[in-house]
């Protein structure tokens, strides 16, 4: 306590703006990465980091002390390569007006019990309409990625709206529909396909719902426009033939967290026996392959 005066004796001009352009840097860093499957990894990463920087100094490891000093540049090289995404979109939204004085910081509401509702009865009507549909419900791991690639709305989330989306002459039906907290956040998106489903009758919507959910935590709700069945995918898992009352349910359960900050899965799934999934052997060159869910093939 005693050496607080001394640092703020020893701060000018000069070091202010030092600091308030470290702080800057960082902040766009944060801007960069919000919305985004690396907000996780840069999350965990910096945890990995703080502990193994921290048990080594503390226990004075000698070789961990060098290995880490001699890593640390080849993580600054690596570091836009593996965020060379994000730093693309974060370069381009910076081309926006007032696109810099968002902030990184700020998330986004709950769904809230009026908002499952809706989407429930908007799912109802679409399968009793037979209009194919791909709803993806946004939770912990952003999509912004996925979003940045369809149509922005930012629209207030209504039964009405889903379904004039998913119109079949509307120009937006062909792809997913991506919702963030209680607002359509986006729609025609571009979903990575599963390559894991064995079923050959179940089409490109199922594919890409099964899809999003190997690759985030995020919720797929799926409409056959061939049957009208509903099917729900979460956790690269596939659930089919759901009524009104088991898909309520189950948004309830997946999109609130219980008192011990885990989601559960909902009983009426745990109960409901998932399609078969099964991981498949891909030579080198194989990728997988980003397709907007057409009409021509639909489950």
């Amino acid at each position: 306590m005693t050496e607080l005066p001394w640092i703020f004796t020893r701060i000018d001009l000069r070091a202010m703006v030092d600091i308030l352009s470290v702080a800057l840097i960082f902040y766009w860093l944060l801007w960069v990465i919000q919305g985004t499957r690396a907000a996780q990894l840069v999350r965990g990463l910096a945890i990995f980091v703080v502990a193994v920087v921290g048990a080594a100094h503390l226990l004075q490891l000698q070789a961990l002390n060098w290995l880490l000093s001699q890593a640390l540049p080849a993580l600054i090289v690596a570091i836009p390569v593996v965020f060379q995404p994000e730093l693309r979109r974060a370069l381009e939204r910076l081309g926006h007006t007032g696109a810099w004085l968002r902030t990184p910081l700020s998330g986004h509401e709950p769904q809230t019990e009026e908002t499952i509702e809706e989407i429930t009865r908007a799912v109802v009507q679409l399968a009793r309409l037979r209009y194919g549909a791909l709803i993806v419900i946004e939770r912990e791991t952003g999509l912004q990625d996925y979003a940045d690639r369809g149509i922005p709305l930012d629209a207030t989330l209504t039964q009405q709206l889903l379904v004039n989306i998913f119109f079949p002459n509307s120009p937006l039906h062909d792809g997913a529909v991506i919702i963030r907290g209680n607002r359509i956040l986006a729609a025609g998106c571009v979903l990575p396909l599963s390559e894991n489903l064995t079923d050959l009758q179940l089409g490109t919507r199922h594919r890409a719902g099964v899809g999003i959910t190997e690759e985030s935590d995020a919720i797929a709700i799926i409409v056959s426009e061939e049957t009208g069945q509903i099917s729900l995918a979460v956790n690269g898992r596939l659930y089919r033939n759901l009524d009104a009352e088991r898909l309520r349910r189950a948004l309830r359960a997946l999109l609130h967290v219980d008192q011990s900050g885990r989601r559960r899965l909902p009983a009426v799934l745990s109960r409901t026996e998932p399609i078969e999934v099964t991981t498949k052997e891909t030579g080198s060159g194989s990728t997988r392959e980003d397709a907007r869910a057409s009409a021509s093939r639909l489950g």
